[in-house]
């Protein structure tokens, strides 16, 4: 199983292009902008006086992993100032699965695939990853939004790892370039076109309802 490593490409996307068209800066291994850092809290408070939160990343999880995961996320909150951040199993109850995977991938710019050894225990996990990587594939402001992450400890090895996600760079805590890709993958500038993206289409299917 080889760990082909690339990022994709989106394709043309019948003229949408030229409204999201999300590209990857190029920013060094540095301390945060104080700028970002503010537009960020402003937008936070204003998402949370409305109740609702648009996330930078969602991390799906295994059930006996609930606790790594609230670590990761912490972790990146924390010690990059990558947040608002949600895990999966403090999704909202009281739907079903489906539509909390769907409200939890959607609602957030990153998916984070927290692969752990007891990732290929649960099916459940299984099915969070394809249709994370389906709904990845067929909404074209999702492209390269997945993002698997290997913690430092009991981590899932590559030559296990299910082949889709191996088709995709992995952030692992225990490698030496883990906070400067961290910095790299979550900038600012993307998360706020995900932000417009899902406010417009909030706003379109409340004009609809009225």
């Amino acid at each position: 199983m080889g760990n082909v490593n690339r990022r994709r490409k989106p394709p043309l996307d019948d003229g949408r292009a030229d409204k999201i068209q999300i590209t990857e800066e190029e920013p060094t291994c540095s301390s945060k902008h104080n700028s970002a850092q503010v537009l960020t809290t402003q937008m936070c408070s204003s998402l949370e006086l409305n109740e609702e939160v648009f996330y930078k990343f969602v991390i799906l999880h295994a059930e006996t992993d609930i606790n790594e995961a609230i670590r990761m996320k912490d972790l990146l909150q924390d010690n990059f100032n990558v947040k608002p951040g949600i895990i999966f199993a403090e999704m909202p109850a009281g739907q079903y699965l489906l539509k909390t995977l769907d409200n939890a991938v959607n609602g957030s710019a990153w998916t984070i695939i927290l692969l752990t050894k007891n990732f290929l225990k649960e099916t459940w996990c299984e099915f969070q990853s394809h249709a994370t990587l389906i709904n990845s594939i067929n909404m074209y402001h999702k492209y390269n939004t997945v993002i698997p992450v290997r913690p430092k400890d009991n981590y899932l090895p590559r030559d296990k790892t299910p082949f889709p996600l191996n088709l995709f760079n992995a952030l692992e805590e225990k490698s030496p370039e883990f906070s400067c890709l961290v910095e790299r993958t979550f900038q600012e500038s993307i998360y706020q076109k995900h932000y417009a993206t899902w406010k417009a289409e909030k706003e379109s299917m409340e004009q609809r309802e009225t």
